[in-house]
């Protein structure tokens, strides 16, 4: 069965929305800070740097994440590769990706090797190993055998997409966390905290990336 790629309108500002989701794939004030601001701060990243550091994500989108945080691995001076897994229903055609990368330029040094390399589902590099696992991440995470030290919780907004929130899938995100594992997400959605929170985690509200006031942190002890 063919994959089902993302769906897009663009702005005139060229950020891609989800017409699936109606949401955009990023923050419409600058993206890259709020993937610094969510997903590296909020996992303690890049201070965590470790050989061998594993990181899950749901949504892998345009790649936005991985990019971001692979630029400062190999900034940070690790030379063996970041391993980094993803879970995308819908994922991005290529074409589209590399245009919502074009308004990174700071990126282009790893956008453009990435792209080089990107196979639709995987790119291996000599400091990046990256695999995104196509299909709904509720059947495809229980299969999954890793253990990742961080996840990037990157779904679309828990009211347009709550089927990536719910409190099975939170209890399979744990479930493959290793031991003092983070997790963050832009969101502070009620639910998810509680979800997280009943799953094992120990969750914090922090404060928010730009017009959003609370996003959420989580550490499996």
């Amino acid at each position: 069965m063919a994959d089902q790629h993302a769906e897009l309108t663009w702005t005139e500002d060229q950020v891609p929305v989800s017409d699936r989701f109606d949401d955009p794939y990023y923050s419409l004030q600058n993206g890259q800070e709020e993937t610094r601001h969510v997903f590296l701060a909020g996992n303690g990243l890049p201070e965590r740097f470790a050989p061998g550091f594993h990181i899950a994500e749901l949504g892998f989108g345009t790649g936005l994440n991985l990019l971001t945080v692979w630029s400062e691995w190999e900034r940070s001076g690790q030379t063996g590769p970041l391993r980094f897994t993803s879970f995308e229903a819908f994922p991005m055609a290529t074409d589209d990706m590399r245009r919502a990368l074009g308004a990174f330029p700071e990126l282009h040094p790893w956008s453009s090797r990435f792209l080089a390399h990107w196979t639709g589902r995987a790119c291996n590099l000599e400091t990046l190993q990256c695999e995104v696992i196509i299909g709904d991440a509720r059947n495809s995470l229980p299969q999954w055998a890793g253990m990742a030290n961080a996840w990037f919780l990157d779904g679309f907004s828990p009211a347009k997409n709550p089927e990536l929130w719910g409190t099975e899938l939170m209890q399979q995100v744990a479930a493959h966390t290793a031991t003092d594992g983070t997790a963050a997400t832009y969101t502070a959605a009620g639910f998810v905290r509680r979800g997280l929170q009943d799953a094992g985690f120990t969750v914090t509200r922090t404060s928010g990336y730009g017009r959003k006031r609370h996003m959420t942190r989580a550490l499996k002890a």
